[in-house]
């Protein structure tokens, strides 16, 4: 297989896929946006009761600006959601902000995986910014140990994009048995909450495949 041929198919399918998750989660999160729980909890409320039910009355919840950038920082414990998603009160928002408080609770009972990723950060940032230059100089000099630097700073990324995968299924998993035990939503809101989070998890999918692709990409071509 030519270079060029391997290059379109490390860039062109997961950039497809990427798409596809994008437009896919958007549209999913706005058509949900649009369906109220009955009970007419804001995403805040339901992210307070799965923090309450299961005994974590220290994590404080934020709201911050921007769309989807909800997440949860273990540094502080602090749960910081989107304001569509925080103070709208729709199966999208209620889903997404459990789904936070859900990684929540990983981080208060230790899960593994969580522990992992959490290390991997600063490994993965510091690969992030540096992996292309050695890998690049090292193709273009012929110096295969720069390569060699190159890739495994890379390998790091894709480590923390796979570890990534587990980390967010199992918080959605949590989230939506929460939010049923709790009966913050019932019968098909449930699986209207299933269905954005389902949605949400190829986001991640996709990162991990594209990371992946490159990896393999510049590995093969470092072999030529």
């Amino acid at each position: 297989m030519s270079p060029t041929v391997l290059l379109l198919v490390a860039v062109a399918v997961p950039l497809l896929l990427g798409i596809w998750a994008q437009r896919r989660v958007s549209s999913t999160f706005k058509r949900y946006s649009e369906v109220r729980p009955q009970n007419g909890m804001t995403g805040g409320h339901a992210a307070q009761a799965v923090l309450d039910a299961s005994g974590l009355p220290g994590v404080s919840i934020n709201y911050i600006s921007g769309r989807l950038t909800d997440h949860y920082n273990p540094r502080d414990r602090s749960l910081n959601l989107s304001e569509p998603v925080g103070r709208e009160s729709s199966i999208s928002a209620v889903g997404v902000a459990a789904h936070e408080a859900g990684h929540a609770i990983q981080h208060a009972q230790g899960y593994g995986p969580m522990k992992i990723r959490q290390t991997l950060v600063p490994v993965a940032q510091f690969g992030q910014s540096l992996w292309f230059l050695p890998v690049m100089i090292g193709l273009v000099v012929g110096i295969s140990g720069l390569v060699t630097i190159g890739l495994a700073l890379f390998a790091a990324i894709v480590l923390f994009q796979l570890v990534t995968l587990p980390v967010e299924f199992d918080a959605s998993k949590r989230a939506l048995v929460a939010l049923e035990n709790q009966g913050v939503l019932v019968g098909g809101e449930v699986e209207g909450a299933r269905t954005v989070l389902t949605a949400a998890a190829w986001t991640y999918i996709a990162a991990f495949v594209g990371a992946l692709a490159q990896l393999i990409y510049f590995f093969l071509l470092s072999r030529r």
